[in-house]
């Protein structure tokens, strides 16, 4: 087998991501031949090299990829494994293959998730330079107006950053009720973004959905189930970009 980038052979076989590797390395959480490794460019074969993490050697996986789709209830978070011992959206997902979380949502925010064991699927999918859209619906506390909706579209300042454009349009005001219901379609994805984006206008979230991720939404899966994505859906993702 060629020479790969260290980060890139933990995440092909269901350690993190890829970004999460690099932080690893960093922190010197990886062995490469009885050495500690610190440097992101390293190459390793994995047919002759071996690689430990946290004291687990890692052996390159040879199962078919996989891709499933989720639709997260609240109350799940995303991630392997919780250190509070709190329920995670893999507790969901019944495979033989070790997957991983494409992204995240937070525990209160609902929606479409995809799980899969392909390190690059899940960089090409979580990196802003793809500018694969996501779609969510948000119900906020308060009548939305349309100057509001268009400061939201521009990017508004979130702590060290400015989110970059968005499409975003009112789906119904209920005056009665003083809520509203909208869709903001991102591309960035940072932690909790669109709760932030509505903070900065002095709205507060009271539910948050993810309803796609590019063109795959979650329309026809109940909340807590799940479904392998087809080759074409694949496929569809990755070439869905802006």
């Amino acid at each position: 087998m060629s020479e790969l980038r260290l980060q890139k052979f933990l995440a092909n076989n269901g350690i993190c991501s890829r970004r999460k590797a690099e932080e690893h390395i960093l922190n010197g959480d990886v062995k490469v031949n009885g050495k500690v490794v610190t440097e992101l460019g390293t190459k390793v074969d994995p047919d002759f090299d071996e690689i430990i993490f946290k004291n687990q050697q890692i052996k390159q996986q040879t199962e078919n990829k996989v891709y499933i789709l989720l639709n997260k209830p609240i109350g799940y978070v995303t991630t392997t494994k919780d250190q509070f011992q709190r329920d995670t959206v893999v507790d969901l997902v019944e495979t033989k293959e070790k997957v991983l979380p494409v992204g995240r949502l937070d525990m209160y925010t609902s929606g479409a998730i995809i799980l899969t064991n392909d390190g690059d699927f899940i960089y090409k999918v979580t990196h802003p330079k793809y500018e694969i859209e996501k779609t969510y619906n948000a119900t906020i506390k308060g009548n939305i107006t349309e100057d509001e909706i268009e400061t939201l579209r521009n990017g508004v300042q979130i702590e060290n950053y400015t989110t970059g454009e968005a499409k975003v349009r009112i789906l119904k005001v209920d005056k009665e009720k003083n809520i509203s219901r909208i869709e903001i379609i991102i591309h960035e994805g940072k932690n909790r973004e669109v709760r932030k984006m509505l903070a900065t206008i002095g709205k507060k979230v009271l539910a948050l959905h993810r309803s796609k991720i590019g063109n795959i939404d979650v329309k026809d899966l109940r909340l807590g189930t799940w479904r392998y994505l087809s080759e074409k859906e694949v496929k569809q993702l990755l070439n869905n970009r802006r």
